[in-house]
């Protein structure tokens, strides 16, 4: 299948649209109750989750694809695809096969490795240490002066936002630092590291 059609058939006189920023995420919780927090007039976003079985990096953009074959996209017009996905069991086949297809469709990737959460330990902390998964990331999160009482279904948006800042630098410096020694972004080894600072850039670029 080739890059997604733009739908051609428009009224003739119509109200200028604000882009739409889509987000197609794994199916959880954290990701989608974070990225609802940028909505603005200014910025629409359609956040798309992703049924579990579709977890694996190479099908979620897969079927991100299909799933945005069903909705309004109009590139010329400033709409702009975000897959935001884990490290989780992903082997480096499936986050190449991710990379690849995402640069063919013209689609951005939101990675974090080894989870989303290492996002929200950057507002507190320069974390360049392996992580070894998930709940290790989260045990750091939960240390005396962070978020102690941590939960995936909680709104954080207000409590890191006066942090955002420096999340986004120490998580830049990480990805740069990756660059510099000629190691690949997307792939098991880079660990830790989050591209979600472009994404929380890009959001707040169109407020």
């Amino acid at each position: 299948m080739g890059r997604i059609k733009e739908i051609s058939r428009r009224p003739a006189h119509k109200r200028k649209r604000n882009p739409v920023v889509y987000l197609i995420c794994e199916g959880t919780e954290t990701e989608i109750r974070y990225f609802k927090r940028f909505r603005s007039r200014g910025c629409h976003i359609d956040i798309i989750p992703i049924p579990f079985q579709y977890k694996a990096a190479d099908q979620l953009v897969r079927k991100a694809r299909a799933t945005m074959g069903m909705h309004p996209y109009y590139p010329d017009e400033g709409d702009v695809i975000w897959c935001v996905f884990d490290r989780d069991e992903n082997t480096d086949a499936a986050l190449r096969g991710a990379k690849h297809m995402a640069d063919r469709e013209g689609y951005r990737l939101a990675y974090s490795n080894p989870s989303f959460e290492l996002w929200f330990l950057l507002h507190f902390a320069d974390q360049r240490a392996e992580v070894t998964d998930c709940q290790a990331v989260i045990r750091m999160l939960k240390q005396p002066g962070r978020l102690e009482q941590y939960e995936k279904s909680q709104d954080l948006y207000d409590l890191l936002r006066p942090m955002q800042e420096k999340a986004i630098e120490r998580a830049k410096q990480r990805v740069r630092a990756l660059a510099e020694e000629n190691a690949e972004i997307i792939c098991r080894r880079s660990n830790p590291v989050t591209t979600v600072a472009e994404l929380v850039e890009y959001l707040n670029g169109k407020r």
